[in-house]
């Protein structure tokens, strides 16, 4: 009984209270508070101009891809979602704006080839033994597409002339470029975590997967 005892008054002198704050997470102390002011906190404005920075950040890491790991450091989708967009409703006929479906299937087309063939090429990538996460495979190869979303604008104005050779000719020197350069932007992101043995494994399919998306550009006439 006196053991019993003992222990109980033991357990009430024990203090309940603590701190379940995680040591060197982010938010810790002062300093660091006054750093990492919360989001809830700030005008909608600055939220949304942040996120505007960022997604520009990423364009311009496509555009010149030296630095290999500022696509990865906080995916987002919002980039992927606007080329996307911008593709497909580039790439819809204006002969069909009449019609019963409005566009509507070639539309769909363009955005399950841009989001399946992603999300293929990231599973490809992850079976291989890619160190990569999924949405980060899914926001780079999304991002890439923008040489290929500027070369679809430059053939639309190509478009607007005499349909001659040479302005064909121009048109498919300009999606070849485009696409060498979406192809080399994407693999110097992906590559680097990838195992050096099945590299080449990994490429192909975002070799196939930017020419599809090629394709569909030079071979837009209206």
């Amino acid at each position: 009984m006196a053991d019993v005892e003992f222990q109980q008054t033991h357990l009430n002198d024990v203090s309940l209270e603590g701190d379940i704050t995680v040591p060197g997470a982010p938010g810790q102390g002062e300093d660091e508070d006054e750093e990492q002011p919360s989001t809830l906190d700030e005008p909608v404005r600055e939220t949304v101009m942040r996120d505007l920075k960022a997604v520009g950040n990423k364009f311009f890491h496509v555009l010149y891809p030296k630095q290999s790991r500022a696509l990865l450091q906080e995916w987002d989708l919002w980039g992927p979602l606007i080329l996307c967009v911008i593709l497909a409703m580039l790439l819809q006929s204006s002969d069909t704006v009449d019609k019963v479906n409005d566009g509507g299937p070639e539309f769909a087309e363009v955005f399950v080839i841009y989001w399946v063939g992603a999300v293929v090429v990231t599973l490809n990538t992850k079976l291989l033994g890619g160190s990569i996460s999924f949405f980060q495979s899914i926001c780079v190869l999304g991002y890439c597409a923008l040489p290929l979303t500027l070369a679809l604008i430059v053939c639309k104005l190509i478009l607007l002339g005499p349909h001659t050779t040479a302005m064909f000719t121009v048109r498919c020197v300009t999606v070849l470029v485009a696409f060498l350069w979406s192809t080399f932007a994407s693999t110097a992101f992906l590559t680097e975590y990838q195992l050096p043995n099945r590299k080449a494994l990994a490429i192909y399919p975002i070799f196939l997967f930017y020419f599809v998306l090629s394709w569909l550009v030079v071979s837009h006439q209206s």
